[in-house]
């Protein structure tokens, strides 16, 4: 597999303290994947909502008092490069899967590489997923796990209540205690 393995990535725990992530939160899809997240996706327990990953590893945030490379520098220029990027409507028709995995595959998916593509251009050594996939993915993760009748039996009941429309606003830096993440900053997208 050349994409992303999941969400496996954001297990908690799996990141130290201090690990951040930019992502797309996706409200309009909790109601229909967060049952199957609770259970199946080790990032809903640890804090993330349902999401579209832009970037993860992102810059050290610091934590428990050390301070880390995500500074108000830092903070300028994330949300100057977000707000030249037009917000967007997306819609999730297809449940893909990953061997693991089985998500919502985000149309258009180009919008979202466009924006890991010019965070990656602006911080080069913070490679996507660390550099560990050779091509980025995007997707909204329902369920993680290596038991295939979960998959079959979460598509079965996600796919029931496809299409879901959706709206990209803004991408949120979240940071990890080493435990949970917690919402650090959202930086709005262009409304025009």
């Amino acid at each position: 597999m050349t994409g992303v393995s999941g969400s496996g990535l954001l297990q908690p725990g799996y990141y130290p303290a201090g690990q951040s992530a930019l992502i797309v939160e996706v409200p309009e899809a909790e109601p229909l994947v967060a049952p199957w997240r609770r259970t199946y996706d080790q990032t809903a327990a640890a804090g993330i909502p349902a999401h579209l990953t832009v970037l993860v590893p992102f810059l050290d945030a610091g934590a428990q008092g050390r301070p880390g490379s995500v500074d108000e520098r830092v903070m300028a220029e994330l949300r100057a490069l977000f707000a030249a990027h037009p917000a967007f409507a997306l819609t999730f028709r297809t449940l893909r899967r990953f061997p693991d995995v089985l998500y919502l595959d985000p149309e258009p998916a180009e919008p979202l590489r466009a924006l890991t593509t010019e965070v990656v251009e602006r911080w080069p050594d913070t490679p996507p997923y660390g550099g560990q996939f050779t091509q980025i993915v995007p997707h909204l993760t329902v369920a993680h796990t290596q038991e295939s009748d979960v998959l079959d039996a979460a598509e079965a009941d996600v796919s029931a209540h496809l299409p879901l429309v959706a709206q990209a606003t803004a991408v949120s830096l979240f940071a990890s205690d080493g435990t949970r993440w917690q919402r650090r900053a959202v930086f709005p997208l262009s409304a025009s």
